[in-house]
């Protein structure tokens, strides 16, 4: 399984950012999806997750501003995020969720790195 994340960048505060995920070697439409940052501090957080059913969860920290979402037909999953605050610099990664023959595996993207600074 191999995961492709793009669309990190410099915005300035208050903007908006797309991250995208294109995944491959998976059957994704029964994968759990998800994106993770690791911010300057080096602590890893859970920023959202989708289901295979479409069912989201945010962390506190980015509900109401970030939005998780999926093309099951293009292998894609999405983090579009709003109103960008400079704690939300950090590198971005995917992660995909797959169960194959009961047996459970995690696997990550390369990472995209999101700076919000004026």
């Amino acid at each position: 399984v191999q995961l492709q994340a793009s669309g990190g960048g410099l915005v300035q505060p208050g903007g908006s950012l797309r991250l995208s995920c294109v995944a491959s070697g998976s059957q994704f439409i029964f994968d759990t999806l998800a994106w993770y940052r690791w911010g300057p501090g080096n602590q890893r957080e859970l920023v959202a997750t989708i289901s295979p059913h479409e069912n989201t969860n945010y962390a506190d920290s980015v509900r109401g501003r970030f939005t998780i979402s999926r093309d099951n037909a293009k292998n894609t999953m999405y983090l579009q995020m709003n109103s960008l605050k400079s704690e939300d610099t950090a590198i971005y990664h995917c992660n995909l969720q797959n169960r194959i023959r009961g047996v459970p595996g995690s696997y990550w993207g390369q990472g995209t790195l999101v700076t919000v600074s004026s």
